[in-house]
């Protein structure tokens, strides 16, 4: 299947989560205004935390493997069953630690420990959000694109459900809530179309230690932890420093355009996940590797290109649809952030060559240098420019890690 079928239900399933996404920021906009989806932000970066340690971090590791082992049935069922047995060892231990801690937490991200409550919801919610997880990443490694798509599809319908009946209900309080049940709701659809596949066998639902695919997983997951941990709590700590110096309200004008960029990237990051890793992970040779990067750039650049350039034409219908009027200063900030996005895909094409390929020492410490140049670079920049350094720190971030990933790249294509 090439890219432009993969995109397309990719697309499908990416419109469907965006969605979904859009109509609780909506929600809590009419709510709470500019300070409440500063917040927001929080609470979301705290379930992405939480969704990645519910797995133990394996999801990319499980697609890298299915699609290695997916025509040595021996492998690949030790290597799910070692994974669900991780997954569900991990999350039970996430849960608890967050529900002992979660006054703490409510009170730290949220301001109000109020909402220790909705923090043991989600505690309690990581078992479903691991079983999900396992779920997706089985069927990506298979490349089954189109019940990937239906599961995202049908899940975010019934999260938008959801997110409308609390919302109306509950108000914030409800939003919020919804946001955790909506992840646990893909179950609904995705247990029937994972044990409807063709490739499905009771023994995938199987758990059992297994030292060799456990130390694979482990190791593979330590790089997938590192991406998947260090950006959002990177951004606690971005949001922290700018409402010290400027306030709730300014931070949610960086929110809202930073939300936009994250509801468009959504649809490319996802084209990555779904056709590329699994396509880099499988290639052995220099030629398919070079074709798919070559490939990549040639579709998805231009297409990030275009977005942003449409976005940052509309932006002020885009602020207002989104958000709502009391959002209309953001619109100054638009241009660096859209430049950024555009290096964004340009460097992550490059970087899962590192993921594919497991090379996680160089993975790792690569995150953890240019999540510190970030934070520095926003901290540095906000002091002489204002509120609108965080974007111009955003792209010369992403302008240095593209030039970094190019040396990577062009070193291990040279190796084979």
């Amino acid at each position: 299947m090439n890219v432009l079928r993969s995109g397309v239900y990719a697309a499908a399933g990416t419109a469907a989560r965006l969605l979904a996404a859009l109509l609780v920021v909506k929600l809590v906009a009419s709510f709470a205004g500019p300070a409440g989806v500063g917040r927001l932000g929080q609470f979301i970066s705290l379930m992405s935390l939480l969704a990645v340690f519910a797995g133990g971090g394996i999801g990319s590791a499980v697609v890298k493997y299915v699609a290695e082992y997916r025509d040595d049935d021996a492998r690949l069922s030790r290597l799910l069953a070692a994974a669900l047995w991780y997954a569900l060892i991990a999350s039970c231990a996430m849960g608890l630690v967050t529900w002992s801690f979660s006054a703490r937490i409510a009170t730290w991200l949220l301001g109000d420990a109020g909402y220790a409550g909705l923090v043991r919801v989600l505690a309690v919610a990581q078992l479903g959000v691991a079983v999900v997880n396992y779920i997706l990443a089985v069927v990506n490694g298979f490349m089954d694109v189109r019940r990937l798509a239906l599961i995202q599809v049908v899940g975010s319908i019934l999260a938008m459900l959801v997110a409308l009946v609390l919302s109306r209900w509950l108000h914030l309080y409800g939003a919020l809530l919804s946001l955790v049940l909506g992840q646990v709701l893909w179950l609904v659809i995705g247990l029937p179309a994972w044990w409807r596949s063709p490739y499905f066998s009771r023994g995938m639902l199987r758990m059992r230690f297994d030292r060799e695919m456990t130390g694979r997983l482990a190791a593979f997951s330590t790089m997938t932890l590192t991406s998947a941990l260090v950006p959002p709590l990177v951004n606690i700590a971005v949001r922290d420093d700018l409402a010290a110096r400027f306030g709730w309200e300014q931070v949610g004008y960086w929110q809202a355009v930073t939300r936009v960029s994250d509801a468009y990237l959504l649809f490319i990051v996802t084209a990555i996940n779904i056709h590329y890793l699994p396509r880099l992970a499988a290639a052995k040779a220099r030629a398919p590797l070079v074709a798919a990067l070559r490939e990549a750039w040639r579709y998805l650049l231009p297409a990030v290109a275009l977005v942003a350039a449409v976005i940052y034409l509309m932006r002020d219908v885009v602020t207002r649809v989104l958000f709502s009027g009391d959002f209309v200063a953001a619109n100054a900030l638009y241009a660096p952030q859209l430049v950024g996005d555009v290096l964004k895909v340009a460097s992550f094409v490059l970087a899962y060559l590192m993921l594919a390929k497991a090379m996680t020492r160089l993975f790792i410490v690569s995150e953890l240098v240019f999540a510190a140049t970030y934070f520095l670079l926003v901290h540095a920049f906000t002091a002489q420019f204002g509120l609108i350094g965080a974007m111009y720190a955003f792209a010369a971030n992403y302008a240095v890690y593209l030039l970094f990933n190019l040396v990577v790249a062009r070193r291990y294509l040279g190796t084979l």
